[in-house]
């Protein structure tokens, strides 16, 4: 699982064959400029992080006066506020990641030139399955999306959580715990395994399979090692790749591999290209399904009006529900494609999906019970692997990505004034930082020597002590020198 991008952005102009994908029509309007049309190529690195929260999604999907009503009905879709959102919120301007001007207005609505800028997904795509109605799991951003992968549910987070968020369900353990637990909680219940891996695991960022309650730093892989574990009687029936975020604590997600906006696509090509190849060239392949998806859209425009979607269970609320979403209805639409030697070449598959149907996926190929109302409801990805046999023209190796782009001109200050700027930027109210803070101070607790206070005052001192952007920075720095001190 990647990171923001809309199914249009990397796939509406892909030119592949019976997709849902864009016409060059589509647009959105702002003020009194003319219509700003989609169009390709989109810039490798964007000047600006999208927002992407649940007030922005709401913009972007119902327009600049769209309102939700409490345990309501979502507003009516039209798509038409992508521009709007991305040229006046202001939720994504923290750290170094500057606001956009006028002349960067229509960037969300700029799509990938697939075969060119993005060879590697356009290969996989037209050598197995590509899924044109995917969308993620609630109309906001990462860490609700990312825990109804994990556990057909966001625990009643809608939005990004805050520090006093994250403190309320901070236990002695750490992690996010949910009513049915998580899919790695109902596979130990089952007698089941699992294998999790970090791009560049204890460099630049940590994963956030860590903010679950149960999974422990000392359960986490490098992928360098994937290629190898493969090869050697791997007999994981679920395996988790996490990209590495780059650096996430000045929200810039610089040198990373989650195809971050801010970041480029290159590192993420990489990353897709060394997991293919590592299970296509292993004694694994002929019982393997490769699942390829991003959490959430990032800001950028996508042209299909996302659905309602079946509500995780009958209770509305809940701890973290900040904007009394009730989780009837699904985000916008991203990129997922599937990979497996049964799926014969060119399929486009529009069945209805969202993230929980990986976590259906599993269930029903080990035979487990649903952890929510949504993963019940959620359609399975076996029948797209339609074929009987397995295919022997898979490709054993993958296109080589494009260069990367040469980054935009963004007046990025130098590192001395960055550094001063940091120590005098406060952390905002709520955000990833907050979310990565915790996961830090977790992995800082299970790696020392035993002499340091109980969790739950650890991370109250990390709240109290870490304001500002530049003392994150030095947490997270800190804790990773500790990693790699092992």
């Amino acid at each position: 699982m990647l990171e923001n991008h809309s199914f249009d952005n990397m796939l509406g102009f892909s030119g592949i064959q019976g997709i849902q994908g864009l016409n060059g029509t589509e647009s959105n309007s702002y003020a009194h400029n003319p219509p700003y049309l989609v169009n390709k190529p989109a810039p490798d690195q964007m000047v600006a992080d999208p927002g992407h929260e649940f007030k922005d999604t709401l913009q972007q999907l119902c327009g600049m006066n769209a309102e939700y009503e409490p345990y309501g009905e979502y507003p009516p879709i039209d798509n038409s506020g992508f521009v709007f959102n991305f040229a006046t919120s202001n939720s994504e301007d923290q750290g170094s990641a500057p606001h956009p001007n006028a002349d960067h207005y229509g960037d969300v609505m700029k799509c990938f030139d697939t075969q060119s800028q993005l060879p590697v997904m356009y290969q996989l795509a037209t050598e197995f399955a590509v899924c044109d109605n995917w969308f993620s799991s609630m109309p906001g951003p990462t860490w609700p999306n990312r825990f109804f992968a994990y556990a057909a549910t966001s625990g009643s987070l809608d939005d990004s959580p805050s520090k006093m968020e994250i403190a309320s369900w901070e236990g002695p353990d750490g992690g996010m715990e949910f009513q049915n637990g998580s899919i790695l909680d109902l596979l130990k219940r089952t007698g089941h395994s699992f294998r999790l891996y970090q791009d560049n695991l204890g460099h630049l960022s940590f994963p956030i399979v860590l903010g679950l309650k149960g999974v422990h730093y000392s359960d986490m892989n490098d992928l360098s090692n994937l290629a190898d574990d493969l090869k050697n009687g791997y007999t994981y029936p679920l395996t988790i790749i996490e990209p590495n975020y780059g650096n996430f604590g000045n929200n810039t997600y610089k040198g990373g591999s989650s195809q971050h906006p801010m970041d480029g696509v290159q590192a993420g090509e990489t990353l897709i290209k060394k997991v293919y190849e590592a299970i296509r060239n292993s004694p694994v392949w002929e019982t393997s399904l490769l699942i390829i998806t991003y959490d959430e859209h990032g800001g950028f425009y996508d042209s299909v009006a996302p659905p309602p979607a079946p509500r995780p269970d009958k209770v509305n609320g809940g701890p973290y529900n900040t904007n009394g979403f009730n989780f009837t209805q699904y985000g916008v639409r991203v990129p997922a494609i599937v990979v497996s030697p049964y799926i014969p070449k060119n399929t486009v598959c529009p069945t209805l999906f969202d993230h929980t149907s990986m976590l259906k996926t599993v269930e029903e190929n080990l035979q487990l019970p649903s952890l929510t109302l949504r993963d019940a409801a959620a359609n399975s990805l076996l029948p797209i692997l339609s074929s009987d046999v397995a295919r022997t023209d898979c490709p054993v190796s993958l296109n080589e990505p494009a260069p990367a782009a040469m980054a935009m001109a963004m007046a990025v200050p130098l590192p001395e004034a960055e550094r001063a700027t940091s120590n005098l930027t406060l952390l905002p109210e709520k955000g990833n930082v907050h979310g990565f803070l915790a996961i830090a101070n977790k992995v800082d607790h299970e790696l020392s020597d035993g002499t340091m206070a109980p969790r739950s005052l650890l991370l109250a001192q990390v709240h109290t002590n870490i304001t500002t952007v530049g003392q994150a920075n030095d947490y997270f720095k800190a804790v990773l020198a500790k990693i790699q001190a092992q």
